[in-house]
């Protein structure tokens, strides 16, 4: 069975929980991703996505004009609105654990740990490349 290490990204863009949304968002789209592991101190201490940065800035807490967007995405750190204690996997698990836990938690990509370090990303994204090229090689 293939493990998550085989399928898994290992250069992974993260930031810290006091940087700005904005810089987030930069990085996102920049990388044409959708989250970013958040580190302090060398730990993975959360998880930021679109999904995440899209409720902090339609909140009806916050009452906003377009002039404040810009203010918004400086002053609003990555902390406020990240994921604290994201849901991890271990790089030797099968992809099958990983696919189970995206699809039983709703969510698009787990950071991959080991020995309390972040090693890696696996997505989707990863997982549905690797469908299709298993499917299109065992079709015949």
């Amino acid at each position: 069975m293939i493990k998550v290490k085989e399928l898994m990204k290992s250069q992974v863009v993260t930031i810290g929980p006091q940087e700005a949304i904005k810089y987030a968002i930069d990085k996102m789209n920049t990388g044409r991703f959708r989250r970013i592991p958040v580190i302090e101190k060398g730990r993975l201490t959360g998880i930021i996505t679109d999904r995440d940065i899209r409720q902090a800035l339609n909140s009806p807490v916050i009452f906003h004009e377009r002039v404040y967007n810009e203010y918004l995405l400086k002053e609003i750190k990555v902390e406020s609105c990240m994921t604290p204690d994201p849901i991890t996997i271990s790089p030797g698990a099968e992809i099958i654990e990983a696919a189970q836990l995206m699809e039983m938690r709703k969510i698009g990509g787990l950071p991959v740990v080991e020995n309390d370090s972040l090693i890696g990303i696996i997505t989707l994204s990863d997982l549905m490349v690797f469908l299709i090229e298993h499917l299109k090689n065992h079709s015949h």
